[in-house]
């Protein structure tokens, strides 16, 4: 290995080839959607694997960029920079200690992708930044004081690239006498929307963005405020939002009884409610908008290892990490596909090979703790006290694909319960010898360890299963526990056309097979699933089962399999079809509280996709169920029609201030379609709104809107400096497209551009802020690429695997 400064991480080698080449790099080859070619040309053979995905992602999120946004930083570079940053903790155990050769070791971990630690290491080890934990919690007291505190703390966290969860049962319920000012209590959700706002102006960067978990226990006397807060879509949108749901509350809701609500400022009981009334509230907001969440908080207290520290109140942001006010932790996944291997005509894993590998990073995930710069003294206290980690996996459903085993299955189940089973225990053999070379965790007296099970660990907990987010997107594998999220799917490219992304194994087992054809490709995009598809054998159909194929049943009981063997919890998503019924969310809800789940996230397809035009009875079709004394409600979901093979159109030139126009304007057989627009070679600010502009007309075209409607909002919309050119004034270049567009417009037969058009003509399908074909659980549009975002292990992520932009990271 190449000599590396502890620092940069970066070998001289290196930065001479980097600095000889800077020069000629493209400043933002990632924005454009093109790999740099000089990163793949000039890549270590060991990262060959590495795929186009894969280093789009890399140079747009993590490797480092000079202050002219140039990347200066190979992949391999990266990964060294990791590696010997992490190795040098090594030193605080030994005078002699093996750096390099622990160097050489996570370099190889990681390069080989049978690892890979959350994102905020791969960004900032080995950097001034230096923050590598993903996931913390902060207390809320009930005062002005501590609120403030804690949403500066916040901002701090996000700022260094970590997610944060709360709990907000400590706050007083509104309307409360405040004894020191003589005023009530505006109550815990007013104090949210002040956190929310605050992450707003939060960017993290450019890298991360800001992301929260929300908790009130299920006895705080606002509780069904907290439960209806979201009900808005555009209230609070940083934040996941989970009640935190007791034994009692439950065994209340079974015998339809009442229970108590308690005043946390006092501690006194201040109203009684029936708990079944609240339970099919929570039922009915999650079946709307798919929150909140449920934490089963007592069982996770029950299970919490160290409850001579303090009770365990909250979560991180996608709910698979509780921890302890002002804990952190580091996690990191296994990329399971990658130990399968094929002996002798059958398919098996490398049980030996993946032990190895479990004790090594186990080792890499202590020593991040020792070498995390944490963002606030109490967290870096707390942290080292408890030395949590939490390993996890990753291509899950790609490792059941490659050994020929269904999603939804017994066997499946199976292999789930003895694979966790085994990495739990090799995990706690590592952390075993690491107590006897390094010591057990300080607060290791009182904890479970010490009191119930008698044995010496280094680390409080051990396995997490989070949501990997951009992490499976480097590791060319499927996210943490969950099945696929579309066999074949569809995604938006620049120019506005289509492609066509096809599962790498489905791929290589159709071309197998002798089944596989760009037709057919794009027919199965369009369905979403493989599922009844005759041109499709059967056996394959039964392992290319996706998150919608499986039933809510089996995606709990999956769920639980991994749970029973995980110290902290399991991030997973609950997909139900759009059809599903409040009742069908009521027993997922007691399906994984009866099988020790630790929490449970649902999202109901179409849930978050429209708008709600119209409240009551009316002759529109309704999917779900009219709920008991209530009218239902009706959602008529405006979608724009998809776009065919072939339009047409023709390009029209405008003077502006700017410099010229140029406004491409395109038809399908019902009209008007589509614009887009260019000003000469401008980027930028000028090109990115152009975009937009162009983007929402086209959205609006596509989605039945009058042509005149659109022209009156762009028509006479004033920039500083107006233009009089042949044609007239051009008051702006919103103005320019105005004038475009009309004159298009008016050499057309009114025929083709007054369509009559009604909602049943749309049908789903491709185009800006849209589902594309094949993407089912959408939950709202991407933020930097304005594809489909797809709800993911309880996470959010964008459906292009291209783009890599993750609410969680």
């Amino acid at each position: 290995m190449a000599s590396i400064s502890p620092k940069s991480g970066v070998s001289e080698e290196a930065t001479k080839e980097i600095e000889s080449s800077a020069e000629e790099a493209p400043a933002a080859s990632a924005a454009s959607g093109e790999v740099n070619n000089n990163i793949r040309s000039n890549m270590d053979s060991d990262l060959d694997q590495l795929t186009d995905n894969a280093l789009k992602v890399l140079e747009k999120r993590y490797l480092i960029r000079d202050e002219n946004g140039v990347v200066t930083e190979k992949p391999e570079d990266m990964f060294k920079r990791v590696a010997h940053n992490i190795a040098e903790a090594e030193r605080n155990y030994s005078r002699n200690a093996k750096v390099d050769e622990w160097a050489d070791r996570f370099y190889s971990l990681m390069t080989s992708l049978k690892f890979l630690p959350n994102s905020p290491t791969l960004m900032n080890a080995g950097r001034d930044l230096q923050q590598l934990s993903a996931c913390f919690v902060l207390p809320v007291e009930d005062s002005i004081d501590s609120i403030f505190e804690a949403i500066k703390h916040t901002a701090l966290i996000h700022k260094s690239g970590g997610g944060t969860g709360f709990s907000f049962s400590r706050i007083r319920p509104h309307n409360d006498v405040v004894k020191t000012t003589k005023g009530v209590s505006s109550g815990p959700i007013s104090f949210m929307t002040v956190f929310d706002t605050a992450t707003e102006t939060i960017k993290q960067g450019g890298t991360r963005r800001g992301a929260n978990m929300g908790i009130l226990r299920v006895d705080h006397p606002d509780i069904m405020e907290f439960i209806q807060c979201k009900h808005d879509n555009d209230k609070i949108n940083n934040f996941n939002i989970s009640v935190a749901v007791t034994d009692a509350f439950m065994d209340a809701v079974k015998k339809d009884g009442d229970y108590e609500l308690v005043n946390p400022h006092t501690g006194k009981v201040v109203d009684k409610k029936n708990a079944r009334e609240v339970f099919d509230r929570i039922v009915d907001s999650a079946w709307r908008n798919g929150e909140p969440g449920v934490v089963f908080i007592d069982r996770i207290n029950e299970l919490n290892p160290t409850p001579n520290v303090g009770l365990i109140e909250s979560t991180n942001p996608c709910g698979e990490q509780p921890l302890l006010p002002y804990e952190s932790c580091n996690l990191g996944s296994l990329n399971l596909e990658l130990f399968v291997r094929e002996h002798e005509g059958k398919t098996q894993i490398e049980w030996d090979d993946l032990g190895e590998t479990v004790h090594t990073a186990v080792r890499f995930l202590d020593d991040v703790i020792d070498m995390n710069n944490y963002p606030i003294e109490k967290i870096s206290e707390m942290t080292r006290s408890n030395r949590k980690i939490g390993l996890g996996i990753m291509g899950w459903a790609n490792m059941l694909i490659r050994m020929g085993i269904p999603y939804d299955s017994e066997e499946a189940l199976e292999l789930a319960d003895e694979l966790m089973a085994f990495i739990q225990k090799e995990g706690r053999s590592a952390s075993m010898e690491l107590a006897k070379e390094r010591g057990i965790f300080p607060n290791f007296a009182g904890s479970i360890y010490d009191t119930k099970l008698d044995i010496k660990l280094r680390n409080a907990t051990i396995t997490t299963i989070a949501p990997t987010g951009t992490i499976s997107i480097i590791g060319n594998t499927s996210s943490g526990v969950e099945p696929l999220f579309a066999v074949t799917f569809v995604r938006n490219v620049m120019d506005n056309d289509k492609l066509v992304e096809v599962n790498p194994v489905f791929k290589k087992y159709a071309i197998q097979r002798g089944f596989y054809s760009e037709e057919l490709m794009e027919k199965i995009a369009e369905r979403g699933t493989v599922e009844g598809m005759e041109e499709v054998p059967e056996d394959v159909q039964a392992i290319f089962r996706t998150a919608h194929d499986i039933t809510p049943e089996w995606h709990v009981r999956m769920q639980a399999a991994f749970q029973k063997y995980t110290d902290n919890a399991v991030s997973k998503t609950v997909n139900f079809p759009k059809s599903a019924t409040r009742q069908d969310v009521s027993n997922v809800y007691w399906q994984a509280f009866d099988t020790g789940c630790k929490g449970i996230t649902v999202y109901r397809n179409g849930s978050r996709e429209g708008q709600v035009l119209s409240t009551g009875k009316t002759d529109t079709e309704v999917s779900g169920e009219t709920a008991q004394g209530e009218l239902a409600e009706v959602i008529n979901m405006i979608k724009p029609r998809p776009r065919p093979a072939t339009v047409w159109g023709s390009t029209r030139k405008v003077e502006t201030s700017c410099g010229s126009l140029y406004v491409t304007i395109n038809r399908d057989e019902k009209g008007l379609f589509e614009i887009f627009s260019q000003m000469g070679k401008t980027g930028g600010c000028a090109a990115s709104q152009l975009e937009a502009i162009s983007r929402l007309i086209s959205l609006a075209l596509r989605s039945g809107v009058e042509i005149e409607s659109i022209l009156k909002q762009l028509r006479g919309i004033r920039c500083p400096s107006p233009l009089v050119g042949r044609g007239g004034m051009v008051l702006s270049c919103p103005d320019a497209l105005a004038k475009a567009v009309e004159a298009e417009v008016k050499g057309k037969r009114p025929d083709i551009i007054k369509e009559e058009t009604t909602l049943d003509n749309f049908a789903e399908g491709g185009g800006s802020g849209s589902a594309p074909d094949g993407v089912k659980n959408m939950v709202g549009v991407c933020p930097d690429c304005g594809n489909a975002m797809v709800s993911v292990g309880g996470c959010q992520e964008c459906v292009d695997p291209s783009c890599g932009y993750s609410k969680c990271g």
